[in-house]
């Protein structure tokens, strides 16, 4: 069941400060801003030489260490391809050398943004880097979902989705999400459905307004809004969300997404980013630790058992732990504050907020942002509905 939400949008405040890059929650390193989308005349993105080698906030949110200890280490996700329709993935990209296939053309990545969500998804530890992606056992297949600077309409995103599917993926990410879907891009979901491939997909919009500007009304986008597609809405350390990030109608899981570290497509440093792609990344990276830890399960059955054992929030947050080892049923029940032991709430994490939002700022807007911002996003209220068993938690 896709999850009504209600928004509150409060106060954002910044002061003055550099802009060129966005600090970590560790004070000591500064890292460059990956873009969803290159303006027009704009440059592809430049490697990053800034190595982030704090744990990320959203690292330890997720209790990913622990998920790793029961989950295979190096090799979860193992035998489990995960599609990435984006703006393609730099099969160069050291994080992910040699585990990297695409469709047609998109083994190249201008833009940046379709690497970051891999790495994110499947990065491998590297030396005293302690970034590293939720499966990196797993394979990445790089499917061009848009333009070569991150324009995306419901046909390229239809075509990626379908090529995905023919590929063989298991689990399919798509990262942009539009005003308005199309007949063709239904069919593009339920062909991949039949092929039993879980798609994932951003509930909404990456932010790129105004860092102060009002938010959009809420709405529906696509193909996260699409019958059995698994959407995803990101938050911060706090669980909140930027002030003028768009919101959904409804959203399946909510994961880290604002604020977050990840690899860009050229050089061994690390960039950051904000928005709901990113934390779609995380819970296809979850579902392909699932799936390989239990490869008897559907697509389906997957969904239900992400958003069956994710903590109990406004949007259910989601528990990567309880998600691969819960052993209730095949995951369709809905958790609750006794069941799911060992669920991971998201921690606060002021200083994460900080660098998240300083981030979401730069790429946005050129914003000036210094270390004194303070704000507080979006807060959702679930609106109280039952829930069946049978549940697949994607429809």
């Amino acid at each position: 069941m896709r999850r009504p939400i209600g928004v509150l949008v409060l106060a954002l405040t910044a002061l003055g400060g550099p802009a060129a890059a966005a600090p970590l929650a560790d004070g000591g390193v500064n890292l460059p801003v990956i873009p969803s989308a290159l303006a027009a005349g704009a440059s592809c993105t430049a490697g990053s030489s800034a190595v982030a080698k704090a744990v990320p906030w959203e690292q330890r949110s997720l209790g990913l260490a622990r998920v790793w200890r029961t989950a295979g280490g190096s090799a979860g996700g193992a035998g489990v391809t995960v599609a990435v329709v984006d703006t393609g993935v730099a099969a160069q990209a050291p994080a992910l050398a040699g585990r990297v296939t695409s469709v047609g053309a998109a083994d190249g990545d201008c833009v940046g943004h379709g690497t970051f969500v891999a790495g994110l998804i499947a990065a491998a530890p590297s030396g005293q880097v302690r970034f590293a992606g939720v499966a990196s056992g797993a394979r990445v297949l790089a499917v061009r979902g848009t333009d070569a600077r991150g324009g995306a309409t419901a046909a390229s995103l239809a075509a990626g989705i379908r090529s995905a599917a023919q590929a063989g993926a298991e689990v399919i990410v798509v990262s942009p999400a539009l005003a308005q879907g199309s007949a063709d891009l239904t069919g593009a979901v339920a062909y991949a459905a039949k092929r039993d491939a879980l798609v994932i997909a951003a509930a909404a919009p990456d932010p790129t307004g105004p860092a102060g500007a009002s938010p959009p009304p809420p709405r529906d986008y696509w193909p996260a809004s699409d019958s059995g597609v698994l959407s995803v809405l990101d938050v911060d350390a706090k669980g909140s969300r930027p002030a003028n990030a768009p919101s959904p109608l409804r959203a399946d899981l909510a994961a880290p997404g604002d604020g977050v570290v990840g690899v860009g497509p050229s050089g061994k440093g690390h960039y950051i980013g904000s928005g709901a792609s990113l934390a779609a990344a995380y819970v296809a990276g979850t579902a392909a630790l699932v799936r390989s830890a239990h490869p008897d399960l559907t697509a389906t059955q997957t969904a239900a058992r992400l958003t069956g054992t994710a903590y109990p929030s406004d949007v259910p947050r989601l528990d990567p732990y309880a998600a691969v080892t819960a052993v209730r049923g095949e995951g369709t029940a809905p958790s609750t504050g006794a069941a799911a032991e060992g669920a991971v709430r998201l921690d606060t994490d002021a200083s994460a907020t900080i660098a998240g939002h300083r981030a979401l700022a730069v790429a946005s807007a050129g914003v000036a942002v210094g270390l004194g911002v303070a704000w507080v996003g979006a807060v959702f209220r679930l609106r109280r509905r039952g829930m069946t068993t049978t549940d697949s938690g994607a429809g």
